[in-house]
C-alpha cells in the first residue's frame, strides 16, 4: 500500500524579532505563500497544511487557495504544533518544514521523503556542508549538526561544533536546515516525551528526540535554504529569486 505523506508548515504571528513574520511579503507575495508553494511543487507530497494559532495567517493562505487550521497558542515547539495539526488527517510520513523557508527545495524535499519510506527510518532532517551555505559557523542563530558514519545525528548545537584542538584533524561542520520528517508513530512518542535539559540549554527541540535514545538521520545535500530570522533577510531572499528568475 502507498504510504501518504504530508507536509505541515508551522506558522506563529508572534515573533520576538521580526512579529508577523509570516505575512511579510517576499517579492509582493507573503512569506508563508512562497513556503506553501516550494512545498506543494515536490511530488512526493500528497497534502499541504499551513499549523498556525493566529486568524490573519489563517486569511492569507485562504487567499491563496491553501488549506490552514487553528491550533492552540500554547504548544513550546512547532512540533507539539504540528502534532495537533494532524490530529484526524490520514498520513504515514508527516514533513515539519519551518514557515520562514520560502527557497525551500522540493528535490531536497523528495530525497528525504524517498529516504524515510524507503529505510523505515523513524526521524529525519536535512543539513549543508558550511562552504556552500554562506553562513558564518560561529553565529548562534546557524545551527550546526555532526554526524557518524551512517549520517545519522550525533548532536546539534547552536556552538561551533566540532573544536579542532591544535594538531588536530579539521571537520566541517554542517549547517542544520529548518526541516524534519517523522513517521507518524514516532511523531505521537516525541510530543508525549518530556522537554529534555539539552533542548532546554540549547532552545532546539530535536535534541528532546536524542535525549530519548532516537536516532535522527540527516540527509546531507549541497542546496541552500535560506531562512528569514529578521526583518534584514527579506531583501537577500528577494535578491536570490530575482537571480533565479522567480521574483
Amino acid at each position: 500500500m502507498a504510504q501518504r505523506t504530508v507536509a505541515v508548515i508551522p506558522a506563529r504571528y508572534g515573533s520576538s524579532r521580526f512579529p508577523g513574520k509570516p505575512l511579510a511579503l517576499i517579492a509582493g507575495r507573503p512569506m508563508i505563500q512562497r513556503v506553501c508553494e516550494r512545498v506543494s511543487a515536490c511530488p512526493a507530497i500528497d497534502a499541504v497544511v499551513v499549523a498556525t494559532d493566529d486568524e490573519r495567517i489563517v486569511a492569507a493562505v485562504d487567499r491563496f487557495g491553501g488549506n490552514a487550521v487553528m491550533t492552540r497558542s500554547d504548544h513550546a515547539t512547532g512540533t507539539d504544533r504540528i502534532a495537533e495539526a494532524v490530529q484526524g488527517l490520514e498520513a504515514d510520513l508527516i514533513l515539519n518544514v519551518q514557515g520562514d523557508e520560502p527557497l525551500m527545495s522540493p528535490a531536497v524535499l523528495e530525497e528525504l521523503v524517498g529516504h524515510m519510506h524507503r529505510t523505515g527510518v523513524e526521524m529525519g532532517t536535512a543539513a549543508v556542508p558550511f562552504r556552500f551555505s554562506g553562513r558564518d559557523p560561529a553565529d548562534p542563530n546557524a545551527v550546526k549538526v555532526v554526524v557518524d558514519q551512517a549520517s545519522f545525528a550525533l548532536y546539534f548545537s547552536r556552538s561551533l561544533i566540532p573544536h579542532c584542538r591544535v594538531g588536530g584533524t579539521a571537520v566541517e561542520p554542517l549547517l542544520h536546515w529548518g526541516l524534519y520528517a517523522y513517521r507518524r508513530d514516532f511523531l505521537s512518542q516525541f510530543v508525549a516525551w518530556p522537554r529534555g535539559r539539552l533542548e532546554m540549554c540549547e532552545m532546539l527541540e530535536q535534541l528532546r528526540a536524542l535525549e530519548h535514545g532516537a536516532r535522527i538521520y540527516v540527509l546531507q545535500t549541497d542546496q541552500v535554504s535560506v531562512g528569514v530570522d529578521v526583518p534584514a533577510d527579506v531583501a537577500h531572499v528577494e535578491r536570490l529569486l530575482h537571480d533565479a528568475g522567480e521574483a
